[in-house]
């Protein structure tokens, strides 16, 4: 592996444990029967990439509805949407200050607003001292940046905002769609596959 000065973080299923089953398992019990067609973790559909670059989630919850000819509540359709989101892998945390002594750190998450909202809660509860951003030189999350992996402008975004060498950038993530666009741009990869963890790769 080349010289590594900086190490670009994907979120969930790399720092934060997900399952998208609970999710459409949730929505099947609202009567959404088709999820899967919506949502999951290899497919989203354009309502979802929306609200992954930046719509608003009140438009986001009257197109759902209309989308699914449910009348589902704002209440019942962030909270099935929020079933996915579980733990954070506090031993991944744990060493991200550690890191951060040797590379600059920068988190690039495919999200939106109202998952945002809950994981930073969560966060909260476990260090109420600090924010989950405060982890890293910055953290960037596509629905306010407008951009969203696998594009080459989310990875752009963060090279060019910071003046980063793609060369001496590691990226990790467990999207395989996400780790072979960041490799067409030059960047380092580690696809982290079910049983890896980030405390397990020896950037120490």
């Amino acid at each position: 592996m080349q010289t590594i000065r900086s190490v670009l973080f994907d979120l969930g299923g790399v720092l934060l444990d997900i399952d998208f089953k609970l999710t459409e398992k949730a929505f099947e019990q609202l009567g959404v029967t088709n999820f899967h067609q919506f949502f999951n973790q290899f497919h989203s559909n354009d309502l979802f990439k929306k609200l992954e670059t930046g719509m608003e989630d009140e438009l986001f919850y009257r197109d759902f509805r209309s989308a699914t000819g449910l009348q589902l509540s704002n209440e019942q359709i962030r909270d099935a949407w929020n079933a996915l989101l579980l733990d954070f892998r506090t031993e991944s945390i744990a060493i991200l200050p550690q890191l951060r002594n040797k590379y600059q750190l920068y988190l690039l998450s495919n999200t939106n607003e109202i998952h945002l909202q809950e994981f930073q809660r969560r966060y909260n509860v476990l260090s109420p001292q600090s924010s989950f951003d405060e982890l890293f030189d910055a953290a960037y999350y596509s629905h306010r940046i407008g951009h969203r992996k696998p594009n080459a402008s989310a990875f752009e975004f963060v090279l060019e905002k910071h003046g980063l060498l793609a060369a001496e950038t590691l990226f990790i993530d467990d999207s395989l769609n996400n780790i072979e666009a960041a490799q067409a741009l030059g960047l380092q990869t580690i696809h982290l596959l079910p049983g890896m963890k980030v405390e397990e790769l020896g950037l120490m």
